[in-house]
């Protein structure tokens, strides 16, 4: 593979060194081009344009991404993001007072906030540990679980400290206990191997403008065709029922599939934007991508640990990890992250903790040249 190509095909390296991909990705050139080509299009055709279809193009998406995940493209809707994937999900099921949540520590406020109107119905929410390894924390976890646990909602990777939770093994006890599994894959999806099946996952949301490297604005909500009954829609629009291109008369029936949560009309930029990335990366192929994640990290890992930084990804090396997450003990994380701004290098403070997170597009001359920059405060 040429990663030099990819390199230049990515503008902001000529400005910046960006390693805060778990947060938001910059947009590459593949992507100006094709959001370009259907705007022109779109002020010559207006929607008849024939540079991108509506209908198609959220199809192309659902399709690449039932591929990568592992399930059918109709137990995918677009949505806008986690947040409002999670109040579908958390909004949408049945509990009853005395039932308990299991939530997660310092969890990221998407997974947080859309589960406390259930502490004012009598619900009981509790937060496992983050610990330090995902064995420690699946023994936490374990210890946790009653049988008044009816939903564990956890981040398939932490987004402070770049841990990655084992879901699958989380998601084989809660199958076994009859508790819901939902997963915020906002750090996990494009970066970890994620097989919604095989985690016998429930529920999952993600955003698209992380390591997807899709559009600010556009997310994901996966519903598994045996739980759609489970879920009542917190909203329902036009688009939530069958036949949904013929207004009237009007209709009572939800489509068969996740769909039924996509109750309006998307941005078709974004969703133009979000396709040209995701075909960017299957070009790349899903796996390569990974490995090349992985190889850029821990080149990072390699050189922070040279200059005495304390790697947090250390506590668990059999679990790589395309986000980064140190300190140096000897110098504040905030005379850190300040010196890295001036420099033209953009991270993360979390946790009292520099977070790095390179994407494809980063070369190792460039984790080289951070590595310098920090060596030199």
């Amino acid at each position: 593979m040429d990663w030099n190509f990819v390199f230049d095909a990515y503008p902001v390296n000529r400005n910046l060194i960006w390693l805060n991909n778990c947060g938001i990705t910059p947009a590459g050139t593949h992507i100006v081009q094709a959001v370009s080509n259907f705007l022109e299009g779109y002020t010559e055709r207006g929607i008849l344009t024939q540079t991108a279809s509506y209908s198609g193009t959220k199809r192309r998406i659902k399709d690449i991404l039932a591929g990568l995940l592992g399930c059918r493209p109709n137990e995918l809707a677009l949505i806008h993001n986690t947040a409002e994937g999670m109040n579908f999900i958390s909004q949408g099921l049945s509990l009853k007072p005395t039932d308990e949540i299991i939530l997660l520590e310092n969890e990221y406020p998407s997974n947080i906030y859309p589960w406390r109107h259930w502490e004012k119905k009598g619900v009981k929410i509790l937060s496992a540990p983050m610990e330090t390894s995902p064995t420690a924390f699946t023994r936490a976890l374990l210890q946790m679980i009653t049988d008044k646990t009816r939903v564990i909602s956890l981040s398939a990777v932490h987004w402070c400290t770049g841990m990655p939770l084992p879901i699958d093994q989380i998601g084989m006890l809660c199958r076994e206990r009859g508790i819901d599994f939902v997963v915020d894959g906002a750090q996990g999806v494009g970066m970890q191997r994620i097989d919604v099946k095989k985690a016998t996952i429930d529920y999952m949301a993600f955003p698209a403008w992380k390591w997807l490297m899709g559009p600010l604005g556009l997310g994901v909500l996966y519903v598994p065709e045996n739980k759609l009954d489970s879920l009542q829609p917190t909203f329902v629009g036009p688009d939530s029922v069958v036949q949904s291109e013929s207004y009237l008369p009007y209709k009572s029936e939800l489509k068969p599939g996740a769909d039924r949560f996509s109750f309006s009309t998307a941005s078709i930029n974004d969703l133009v934007h979000f396709q040209a990335a995701l075909e960017f990366l299957e070009s790349i192929g899903f796996e390569k991508v990974r490995k090349r994640l992985f190889e850029l990290s821990e080149h990072l890992v390699k050189g922070l640990r040279q200059i005495g930084f304390h790697v947090l990804a250390d506590e668990f090396p059999e679990h790589p990890s395309g986000i980064v997450a140190g300190e140096n003990p000897r110098i504040s994380s905030d005379l850190i992250f300040s010196h890295l701004k001036k420099n033209d290098i953009v991270a993360a403070k979390r946790l009292g903790s520099i977070r790095f997170s390179p994407h494809i597009y980063i070369s190792h001359e460039q984790i080289d040249k951070v590595i310098r920059t920090l060596s030199r405060i």
